[in-house]
């Protein structure tokens, strides 16, 4: 079993919300690359929280980043790994930053900010569609 944090990160610029986006080059299969979200696995005795604050710094260089209280989605999946299949348990919150500029680690190839309707068609995945219309949802409700 692997536990792993990560957010959803967003930024407001005059009136609209900008969503960002990793591109990561998979694993499993070469030549397939996909948008996601920053993300990585808790350390020690990390917090979930804390994990993500950390994976989005190492990942992103972003530092100014504010959680959004109230939510947290978990994404539950299984994947092979030298052979063996492995359980993941993924904990996903919201963060709000102000900083534009992001400088991606090595583990991506890629980053855009994008408003919801186009980042909802760029994710690949089922898990992650479903969490970021429900992210969505609870950071525009109070609009």
């Amino acid at each position: 079993m692997e536990k792993s944090s990560g957010a959803i990160i967003f930024r407001r610029e005059k009136d609209s919300l900008y969503y960002l986006l990793l591109r990561y080059q998979s694993q499993a299969k070469k030549g397939l690359d996909y948008w996601g979200f920053p993300k990585g696995h808790v350390e020690g005795r990390e917090t979930e929280k804390e994990t993500a604050k950390r994976e989005i710094e190492e990942e992103t260089g972003l530092k100014d980043i504010n959680f959004l209280d109230g939510f947290r989605y978990l994404i539950n999946y299984r994947f092979r790994k030298e052979g063996m299949v492995v359980s993941k348990m993924v904990s996903f919150f919201i963060a709000e930053t102000k900083t534009k500029e992001v400088e991606v680690s090595f583990e991506h190839i890629g980053y855009q900010w994008i408003k919801y309707s186009q980042a909802l068609k760029e994710l690949n995945f089922e898990n992650d569609k479903d969490m970021f219309k429900k992210a969505h949802k609870f950071i525009t409700k109070n609009d």
